[in-house]
């Protein structure tokens, strides 16, 4: 989520991030080439519009395999619990992204109480606060 200033929120980001993670997983499991190749993209596409200076080569390297790896073991921990539970792995990683998303929204509430609660409140002409 952005504010009035087209600024983004670190939540929303790591949101983002997590979810990117989630698809690198999921293209793993599914072993489809394609859906690898436009995963990995979207790892490189999402980097890029998520950092404010040019990163060097070495550092983008670094981050993206960074993102890859944390969808590797997102793919491994995944099918484990799918085979645990009885359940799809497509079952468990839909599930984590709920996660991701459930995050952000908490964060979002906590945010929105916080704007909340430093509102000043209404007071009458003489000083005393609204009941």
């Amino acid at each position: 989520m952005s504010d009035e200033h087209g600024t983004t929120h670190p939540e929303d980001d790591a949101a983002r991030l997590g979810l990117v993670v989630v698809g690198e997983a999921a293209a793993l499991q599914s072993g489809d080439e394609t859906a690898l190749d436009a995963s990995e993209q979207n790892i490189r596409d999402t980097i890029d519009e998520l950092i404010d200076d040019p990163l060097t080569p070495r550092q983008e390297e670094v981050v993206e395999r960074l993102a890859s790896a944390g969808g590797t073991l997102t793919a491994g921990l995944s099918g484990a619990l799918a085979a645990q539970s009885g359940r799809s792995v497509d079952d468990v990683l839909e599930g984590a992204a709920r996660s991701v998303l459930r995050q952000q929204r908490l964060a979002d509430e906590r945010e929105d109480a916080g704007t909340q609660q430093r509102e000043p409140r209404d007071q009458h002409d003489d000083g005393r606060d609204e009941a």
